[in-house]
């Protein structure tokens, strides 16, 4: 998806907020929105939130939302492009095309960091190329798509820009925990080990770090939603650094 051209950065009470930037935006995801008050939601850090009948107004409530919208819609476009897949392929494909690293690739062709209402404290933070930040907000604006136009609006956005994504992995991603176990084995190391090291956010939405190491190699680290994701992504981290180093 081509980048359109560089526009001021929108923080919280700036003009960027206005009208003709989520107009902007709006186009780029495809769908005009009659609330648009939903797009700017998702679009505001908590750092710059308001509040409205009791509610919090930034975009992990959408967040919570776009992650499962998504998850049905790729789910429904993978059963219907291989035919032919076993479940487990399925669901390698799935855990590829939903994890943060894509999310937030979208989400740079988007620009979505560029449209974030953001309070000016978190700018030199760097949070506008925050992967795990953009990944949340592409979620959110998927979430808002959702609730203003319904599962075709989202499927619509969702299909343009996860199609060539597809068409260019085809053949089924290899599960990175099997993969860095393997890799172990085949040099005669024991299995990999896993530890959680944190564990953040409410009890109704974890975010786990664990770390995976093999012996006589430095450990990596990788988060998730859950312990399992979490270690998927460690093992991908580690397993990445293992080939790149040792072949």
């Amino acid at each position: 998806m081509p980048k359109a051209g560089s526009r001021p950065k929108a923080s919280a009470g700036a003009s960027s907020g206005a009208a003709s930037d989520l107009d902007l935006l709006s186009d780029r995801l495809g769908h005009a929105f009659a609330k648009p008050a939903l797009l700017r939601e998702a679009l505001t850090h908590p750092s710059a939130s308001g509040r409205r009948g009791g509610k919090s107004l930034n975009y992990q409530r959408l967040e919570f939302l776009g992650d499962r919208v998504l998850g049905l819609i790729v789910a429904e476009l993978l059963y219907r492009e291989f035919p032919r897949e076993p479940e487990g392929d399925l669901a390698r494909r799935l855990a590829a095309l939903v994890r943060e690293e894509t999310l937030a690739q979208v989400a740079e062709d988007l620009e979505l960091g560029e449209f974030m209402v953001i309070a000016g404290s978190e700018e030199g933070a760097g949070e506008r190329a925050n992967p795990s930040l953009l990944s949340d907000v592409c979620e959110a604006a998927i979430g808002a798509l959702y609730l203003d136009g319904g599962l075709e609006a989202a499927r619509a956005f969702i299909e343009r820009c996860w199609r060539p994504l597809l068409a260019a992995d085809l053949e089924p991603p290899q599960d990175a925990k099997t993969a860095l176990q393997e890799w172990a084995q085949g040099r005669g190391l024991p299995l990999p080990s896993y530890r959680e090291v944190a564990r953040e956010g409410p009890d109704h939405e974890p975010r786990f770090t664990v770390a995976v190491s093999v012996a006589g190699h430095e450990a990596a680290e990788g988060e998730g939603r859950s312990k399992r994701a979490a270690e998927q992504a460690a093992a991908e981290r580690l397993l990445i650094r293992l080939t790149a180093v040792a072949g």
